[in-house]
């Protein structure tokens, strides 16, 4: 039985390596303008990319989503290898790392869009 435990947590692991080639981060929009001194075209444009972004970083995560969960199974194997738990910390410290760069840039493009509104009311 551990025998055929060892074989299913291994290829567990080997499907999400291979899935992993799949999943591919998305770029982020170009630089960011600045809202004290941007054009109401340019931040159209950029909201527009980060939307393009957004879609794109939504794939990416739900690609990881099975990823993670093979790797999670295969790493609370009674017998996991620390390999397998690797794998689980990277997959899920990738997903972490796409929601929080979206969030960031999300905060940032409202700091830009607050001074561009208050620029604009001059």
């Amino acid at each position: 039985m551990k025998g055929f435990q060892i074989m299913l947590a291994a290829l567990a692991l080997g499907s999400a390596t291979t899935v992993a080639a799949q999943c591919n981060a998305p770029a982020a929009p170009g630089e960011m303008p600045d809202g004290a001194s941007a054009t109401e075209e340019q931040m159209i444009t950029w909201l527009t990319g980060f939307k393009e972004y957004q879609a794109a970083n939504l794939d990416y995560m739900n690609c990881l989503d099975p990823q993670i969960s093979e790797a999670v199974a295969a790493a609370s194997a009674e017998d996991a290898s620390d390999e397998a738990k690797a794998k689980v910390k990277s997959l899920e410290d990738a997903y972490n790392a796409a929601v929080s760069t979206e969030e960031d840039l999300a905060g940032k493009f409202n700091t830009e869009i607050r001074e561009f509104k208050a620029n604009a009311a001059k």
